[in-house]
């Protein structure tokens, strides 16, 4: 019974880690998709007055969303509910996320393609982790 349990864990979680993995690349490419998009709908991408390339939205998804992973992979480890914790925890932290863009130096419009890029890369990187959780 405990190979067969420890085969089912390690299924599981090779699982979440490939469904993040794919879920983190989705995600880089629309997040700099939608940076690029905003430079040419004539949004600026500079904060402070350093330019953000789109490939720099990219980079810090990627970043961000491998972070998550490990969270989800913790949480599936420690915790009684994994999914809710997941899903609670992400969304508090994808929330706060958006405070230091309404604080940068930047323009409105620049500050919502900001936020814009953090929402679209939550909702694309927590459905597919959370859907591959222990509920």
């Amino acid at each position: 019974m405990s190979v067969t349990t420890t085969a089912t864990v390690t299924a599981s979680t090779k699982n979440l880690i490939a469904g993040g993995l794919a879920a983190t690349a989705a995600a880089a490419v629309a997040t700099a998709g939608v940076a690029a998009a905003g430079e040419l709908a004539g949004i600026g991408l500079a904060v402070g007055g350093a330019p953000i390339p789109p490939s720099g939205f990219a980079t810090l998804t990627v970043i961000l969303s491998v972070l998550g992973l490990v969270l989800a992979l913790v949480l599936a480890r420690t915790t009684r509910r994994p999914r809710v914790a997941f899903v609670r925890t992400t969304m508090v932290l994808t929330a706060l996320s958006l405070l230091p863009d309404v604080l940068v130096d930047a323009p409105t419009a620049t500050k919502a393609l900001l936020m814009l890029t953090h929402v679209v890369a939550a909702a694309i990187v927590v459905p597919v982790i959370a859907r591959r959780m222990p509920a």
